[in-house]
């Protein structure tokens, strides 16, 4: 009996606008339609080595850094930090302002970290003068620079200032932005970064791409245990990415792809990448605000570019209008946790953050909702941008 795939057959393509996974780039789904090879293969050596180079322009990182793919999503790229560098007993501050701070801070206590935390409440950025109380004693800081859940942007930059002169180590989840505007790795000294392969790349799900700094590796070969993760140990990555020695069966597949849209982000350039999301930002609330939309961070410095947070207008019924544009081939995201019906959260990442989608998705509002005009407004206030 057949199988009824949603979409398979849609006389039109389904939108993902959510904040991941985003719609593949066309070179990535190309690429995977290559002929396989064995992960061990001369050639899947030197696509690596290209992956490695792209990555080391993509976070900003020294040359030389290492850098490679975890062979899971970011969740992976998460925990392989607090696998490798956390033991029993270190006292570990971590910064928590959303759904990903915490799971940061549940991931560091399960590998025996004394966890510390500097709080925000939703919709509001970390303060660097909060982490700056925190420091004394902390061998490592972990934050999320984009905090998916809620849309706020964290103050990477000051605050990783802080964390180098304290000595501590830091970790940056930069999932929902990396690859969509500049990182600057080397220059604000962060030790270990991860994103994953479905967010602003627009590759598919299973590979997340990481960069880990010498100080990381040194205090990773230091350790007075073993690292508990078999899988992610970084010695091992280093084996495979660095000696060519067999560790894992990586998937070559996501390989290629990873590949071949991370080649793509970098010759658009990451300033442009950044520019049009800035834009199509501006249009989507332009087009949005005279129906009650309004952002949910309330700090336009605070507001993550690449997950406008939107709260709802008074009345209007989160899941039935989401329902209906799933009925219609568009999925959009709302709230999570305390934040469920109160916002959608709109991905404006890698192949998602172009006109074309979200005038569909306005065209669709404007007959759900009866609210015409929407349509109009996003395309005056883009007028400059190419779709």
């Amino acid at each position: 009996m057949p199988v009824d795939l949603p979409g398979l057959l849609s006389p039109r393509p389904h939108l993902l606008l959510t904040p991941g996974p985003t719609p593949l780039h066309p070179r990535a789904q190309e690429a995977l339609g290559r002929e396989l090879l064995g992960h061990m293969d001369p050639e899947v050596f030197a696509l690596n080595r290209e992956i490695q180079q792209d990555l080391r322009a993509m976070y900003g990182a020294a040359p030389g850094t290492f850098t490679a793919l975890l062979a899971g999503t970011g969740s992976l790229g998460m925990e392989a930090g607090f696998a490798n560098l956390v033991e029993p007993g270190d006292e570990v501050l971590v910064c928590v302002n959303g759904a990903f701070g915490a799971r940061m801070a549940e991931m560091a206590a399960r590998y025996g970290a004394r966890v510390r935390q500097v709080a925000a409440p939703h919709g509001e950025a970390i303060r660097p003068e909060d982490v700056a109380a925190q420091l004394g004693g902390v061998s490592l800081v972990a934050l999320v620079h984009g905090e998916t859940s809620t849309g706020v942007l964290n103050p990477l930059g000051q605050i990783a200032k802080l964390v180098r002169e304290s000595g501590a180590l830091l970790t940056v989840d930069a999932v929902t932005t990396a690859g969509m505007e500049p990182f600057h790795m080397a220059e604000w000294g962060i030790d270990y970064v991860y994103t994953g392969a479905q967010k602003c790349l627009s590759a598919p799900p299973g590979v997340a791409p990481v960069a880990i700094s010498d100080r990381a590796l040194a205090r990773q070969a230091a350790r007075r245990t073993p690292t508990p993760l078999w899988y992610c140990d970084f010695s091992g990555l280093r084996d495979y990415w660095e000696r060519q020695a067999y560790h894992h069966t990586v998937p070559v597949h996501l390989h290629y792809a990873l590949h071949a849209a991370l080649r793509a982000a970098l010759e658009e350039g990451l300033p442009a990448r950044r520019a049009r999301v800035a834009a199509l930002g501006r249009a989507l609330l332009s087009a949005l605000a005279p129906l009650g939309f309004t952002p949910y961070v309330p700090d336009p410095a605070a507001r993550l570019p690449t997950v406008l947070a939107l709260r709802l207008p008074p009345g209007l019924d989160d899941a039935a209008t989401r329902q209906a544009l799933r009925a219609r081939e568009i999925s959009i995201t709302g709230g999570l946790g305390p934040t469920a019906g109160l916002i959608w959260r709109l991905g404006l990442m890698g192949e998602a953050a172009r006109p074309a989608p979200y005038r569909r998705l306005l065209h669709e509002l404007e007959d759900l909702l009866a609210a015409p005009g929407l349509c109009g407004r996003f395309d005056e206030a883009l007028a400059p941008l190419p779709a």
